[in-house]
């Protein structure tokens, strides 16, 4: 098997007893088993944090090879960790039942997402009206 078969074998064994765990335990002490589930979760992103700066190492060298402006690389890098953020609070949020907060979490999360977007849309916006005609 490879390496990268085994972490998902892992992955999805924690995420397996976590989930039995969290359905004994949740009918008597219901916030222990929310705190296993949030526990659970940060685990797994933790897990996956190296995995994460090997793809952003990797965008960054094809970037610089290829001539393209880091600062939209990183931008872009940003807006996607501003989503995956978003998403994991509101999945927390959710999983204790607050619905609402959920839905203003990833409100939050796309208007920050189209405040990081604006400098890319103006230059995308700039390099269109040049290559049209006058």
């Amino acid at each position: 098997m490879t390496k990268k078969t085994m972490e998902i074998i892992q992955i999805v064994g924690l995420g397996l007893i976590a989930t039995v765990l969290i359905l004994i335990i949740k009918e008597q002490k219901p916030i222990f088993a929310f705190l296993l589930a949030t526990f659970t979760g940060i685990i797994i992103f933790l897990f996956l944090i190296n995995q994460i700066q090997i793809v952003i190492q990797t965008l960054e060298l094809l970037a610089e090879k290829s001539n393209v402006n880091t600062i939209f690389l990183k931008t872009i890098l940003k807006i996607i960790g501003i989503a995956y953020i978003a998403e994991f609070g509101a999945q927390i949020v959710r999983d204790a039942g607050q619905e609402s907060i959920a839905s203003k979490i990833e409100l939050a999360g796309k208007m920050l997402i189209l405040v990081m977007a604006v400098p890319i849309i103006s230059v995308i916006i700039d390099t269109v009206l040049k290559l049209l005609p006058a």
